[in-house]
């Protein structure tokens, strides 16, 4: 059966020396626990500023137990509202911490909950209120629209939120483009925004005391800064440092372009191989919106280059961006770098356009003669993209290469093509890596591929903390 080809290493000189980074991308393993154990403190502090503000007392008639469980509801999902802000903002030791892929999940989780109990906030307060007045609901809610200070705002900013919400469903994303998307996830800042005039003019529990008064306003800060900084200022200042422009484009196929970027001191920009920037080529109209690429070729402090398919207004159009073209970076960003690796053994495991990251994990990883593994799973030679790169920094390395070519394999979630339904998935990457086990395993392709390749790998005998992945999925 011939499921792959492999062409043969030649090693003609040492490995790569690795640079060094000024700023290490890497942290210690306990930092993940002291963000997950400081979300679940905000959480009871919240609860505990309840109670102290006589939410407990308050459970004792049926108006005023509505009332006060839509007071709690209310204050948790404000929580989780700022929470849920913080873990986008882009700080760093927490994107390095969780990665975005797995931040874009906790991100995604946080607010639909804080959504839900707002909208339980809603219903609480207005039935806790209509059945102390015994007032009609729709009159009650009315009036605590229109004679409430600060209420009109909150109802606009949870249109706008349900609006977020509503196209963050998965199935209401895949039938938008993503600058829409994109452009439409931006009005949760506004309706934060919106909320904060009524949290403060008829929000008891927010200035009710002292203590009260400082965490919400502690909180609101460091949401407030953490976007301002690591989202605006940051990127503003690194894309005035480094100058980056335009310096070639080539096309590698039909649908799949390289560009590649030079500017100044780029050996001071912590990024490694593997890792990925928002880009904003400074083009068109479509400049406003960033699109996240991965670097396809490991830094080496003079030039960036991203290597993009076609899938989209964004990537389309920079087949037709000209040399000179200024460009704006955020980043870098992502755990599927050097830093996260545990073993001298290393997998990578890529599929389509997934490839880029992985060609520059290949350059940039510090390896020894046979001891980085590289499978790129394709339809046919012709998507086989930067094949003659990575066949020299194979030989160059003396890393093993893999192409499992064929259309997929139907019937089944399986990361192989149809030529190897004879083999499990475990069966293939063991026939193809014998001691994957002892391996670091990297993965980047279309998600359903790579849930199947890591379901592989575990199934091998690597343990899921040594499987590092980065999905681009929105």
């Amino acid at each position: 059966m011939a499921l792959l080809t492999e062409p043969a290493p030649v090693r003609t000189e040492p490995p790569f020396a690795q640079p060094v980074l000024r700023h290490p991308v890497s942290t210690p393993g306990w930092w993940r626990d002291a963000v997950g154990i400081a979300t679940w403190l905000s959480m009871l502090v919240v609860v505990a500023l309840w109670v102290s503000g006589g939410g407990a007392q308050d459970l004792t008639g049926w108006a005023s137990a509505i009332t006060s469980l839509g007071r709690l509801t209310g204050l948790i999902s404000a929580n989780l509202l700022l929470v849920q802000v913080l873990l986008m903002a882009r700080i760093p030791l927490v994107e390095r911490s969780y990665g975005q892929d797995e931040l874009a999940r906790r991100h995604r989780l946080v607010g639909f909950w804080s959504f839900w109990l707002m909208v339980a906030h809603l219903v609480a307060i207005t039935v806790g209120y209509a059945l102390s007045a015994s007032e009609n609901v729709f009159v009650q809610f009315w009036q605590l629209v229109v004679d409430y200070p600060g209420m009109l705002l909150a109802l606009v900013g949870t249109l706008l939120l349900v609006l977020v919400v509503a196209t963050s469903i998965r199935n209401a994303r895949r039938k938008l483009r993503y600058e829409s998307w994109h452009l439409l996830h931006l009005y949760a800042y506004l309706g934060v925004g919106l909320a904060i005039p009524h949290m403060l003019w008829t929000g008891q529990d927010f200035l009710g005391n002292p203590v009260a008064t400082t965490y919400w306003w502690t909180l609101w800060a460091a949401a407030a800064g953490s976007i301002l900084v690591w989202r605006i200022g940051v990127p503003l200042w690194r894309s005035l440092r480094h100058g980056l422009r335009v310096t070639e484009v080539v096309r590698e196929s039909p649908d799949v372009v390289s560009v590649t970027m030079h500017g100044r001191d780029l050996d001071r920009l912590p990024a490694q191989a593997g890792q990925f920037f928002n880009w904003r080529f400074l083009t068109g109209s479509g400049w406003t919106r960033s699109h996240p690429y991965s670097i396809s070729a490991a830094p080496d402090g003079r030039s960036l280059r991203v290597t993009v398919k076609d899938l989209g207004d964004g990537s389309h159009a920079l087949a037709a961006v000209e040399t000179g073209t200024r460009v704006l970076i955020e980043g870098p960003y992502g755990r599927l770098h050097p830093g996260v690796r545990t073993q001298p053994k290393v997998t990578l495991l890529a599929s389509g356009i997934g490839i880029s990251p992985m060609r520059a994990l290949l350059e940039g990883l510090p390896q020894q003669p046979g001891a980085v593994t590289l499978i790129y799973r394709a339809r046919d030679d012709a998507d086989l993209v930067l094949r003659g790169e990575i066949e020299r920094i194979a030989q160059r390395r003396g890393a093993r290469v893999f192409y499992v070519l064929g259309r997929r394999l139907q019937g089944r979630d399986s990361w192989l093509p149809e030529a190897a339904a004879g083999l499990s998935d475990a069966e293939a990457l063991r026939q193809l890596v014998p001691d994957i086990a002892s391996h670091d395993v990297y993965l980047c392709g279309a998600p359903a591929w790579m849930d199947a390749a890591a379901a592989a790998a575990r199934e091998c005998g690597v343990p899921a903390s040594r499987i590092h992945a980065e999905r681009f999925s929105w």
